[in-house]
């Protein structure tokens, strides 16, 4: 059941696990509940149908996203006092307010109304059921905010003396806002909204390449990348910030991120594209590197020194080929949004960014890559802090309960099994909604090409039925 593994060693996979899984779902939410606040605005000012159909359908793969990462969200935290309760022991006058803070702030705005958006149609005023709309953004981002806060400081953490052996906070505010937080916070947030704009564009992209090509796919997909066009170029500078707070505060994480291993003090240090990074040997095997581009990158000098990971003592290292490769995941994914972004706007100026199948392909394609993405990049902080949990502070061995390899390789097993089938139904769910795609309900249907529309039944969270195959196949006759 252990299969040779330590308590700990299986600790950090299940939450491992479970994070993975939850975080997907948020970053969903919060893109999405900000999309559909603005679909609705647009609806209210200008009055066209078009934008109230779209949120009519975005609603609902939103609805979903939402009850699924609220669910993971619990049984994630219960794991601080079944896996992690020496942290809870040690961290929770911290750690516990903050997330106290979002549960009576977010959770509540939320919660509150939520049915209002969901299910007030007809039964409120246009401005009180925008105004719930609103409200479920703001909510989705403030619980953003406290949870980035919270973990921001276990990364940076200030503001606290530690008494009898627990942390005692001094002063919230240098708490809450840590050193990375304001890095963490622009850098999330930004990546939430690029996994929704991806989401919305790979959906658009299907339903082009199918044939359709009425209004609702049209401004799907062309909202969508409007919104790639301005977020990712703004995320690689808010990314180069984050990296030089990294650098400032978190060292030996940057020397793990770049597989740098000798502190370059009479040379510029390389920027490494590929390598295999050896934690045993101390190097980084089969480089491939550009001179000097690593220093330019991380002091803006040629020459400018980086410390390297044999300036730390061996047992305060992060493990230097997962940090590594998954840094490269997502700065590699990064770039191709970039591509994508300047592709589109290129065909908007060619009068084809309705037509080119090959574009419509690779933005189908890059559907997956905000997960993959925001996946790698937490990755990346998470195993990139090891072996601490709390920087500096407190190791990660030291916060383990005391609980045994059986029992916690057992509750692995069961969240494993329990997480594929219930979430794998939730996602299944999902991807049949996208694949049904937007129709017309308050717009007049406009026919252009491509399959016919059909009105949704008035059932807030569902809209895909059994005649789907029913109608791909009377399309394809």
């Amino acid at each position: 059941m252990t299969l040779g593994l330590t308590a700990l060693e299986l600790a950090r996979i299940q939450f491992a696990f479970t994070v993975s899984f939850h975080i997907i779902f948020p970053a969903i939410s919060i893109g999405l509940a900000s999309f559909l606040a603005v679909l609705e605005w647009r609806w209210l000012k200008t009055n066209d149908p078009i934008y109230k159909d779209l949120f009519k359908y975005w609603v609902k793969i939103f609805a979903v996203a939402f009850g699924m990462g609220v669910v993971s969200g619990v049984v994630m935290s219960y794991q601080f006092g079944t896996n992690w309760s020496e942290f809870s022991r040690f961290a929770g006058g911290v750690t516990g307010p903050l997330l106290a803070y979002e549960v009576l702030s977010a959770f509540f705005l939320e919660a509150g109304f939520l049915g209002i958006m969901l299910f007030g149609w007809g039964r409120v005023g246009k401005k009180a059921h925008f105004f719930a709309t609103l409200m479920v953004a703001v909510g989705t981002c403030i619980s953003m905010f406290w949870i980035l806060s919270s973990n921001s400081w276990m990364q940076t953490p200030q503001g606290f003396t530690i008494e009898n052996g627990i942390v005692v906070p001094q002063d919230w505010f240098a708490i809450v806002f840590n050193p990375s937080f304001p890095y963490r916070l622009a850098h999330m947030a930004i990546a939430a909204f690029m996994v929704a704009a991806l989401l919305v564009a790979s959906t658009a992209a299907w339903h082009l390449l199918k044939g359709r090509r009425d209004e609702l796919v049209k401004k799907s997909f062309s909202m969508a990348l409007w919104l790639i066009l301005i977020l990712a170029p703004l995320q690689v500078f808010v990314g180069d910030a984050h990296g030089l707070n990294t650098l400032k505060h978190q060292p030996a994480k940057l020397a793990a991120m770049e597989g740098h291993w000798e502190t370059n003090y009479d040379e510029g240090m390389p920027l490494y594209l590929f390598g295999i990074p050896d934690m045993q040997e101390e190097r980084t095997k089969y480089a491939i590197a550009i001179p000097n581009l690593g220093s330019l990158i991380l002091t803006h000098s040629m020459d400018g020194t980086v410390k390297g990971l044999k300036d730390f003592a061996p047992e305060d290292r992060p493990n230097s080929t997962i940090v590594f490769w998954s840094f490269r995941i997502m700065v590699g994914l990064g770039m191709l949004m970039l591509l994508l972004a300047a592709m589109g706007l290129w065909l908007r100026k060619t009068g084809k960014f309705y037509e080119n199948k090959w574009f419509h392909r690779f933005a189908l394609i890059m559907g997956p890559s905000g997960f993959i993405a925001l996946l790698a990049g937490w990755f990346t902080t998470e195993v990139g802090r090891q072996p601490w949990v709390v920087y500096g502070v407190m190791r990660t061995k030291d916060a383990l309960s005391p609980v045994s390899a059986e029992q916690v390789g057992l509750t692995l097993i069961i969240f494993v099994v329990v997480y594929c089938i219930v979430f794998g139904v939730g996602i299944y769910y999902m991807l049949k909604l996208m694949h049904k795609g937007p129709e017309f309900i308050d717009s007049q249907a406009e026919q252009v090409g491509g399959v016919g529309h059909f009105k949704t039944p008035m059932r807030p969270l569902s809209a895909a039925d059994e005649k789907i195959d029913d109608r791909d196949q009377g399309a394809s006759s």
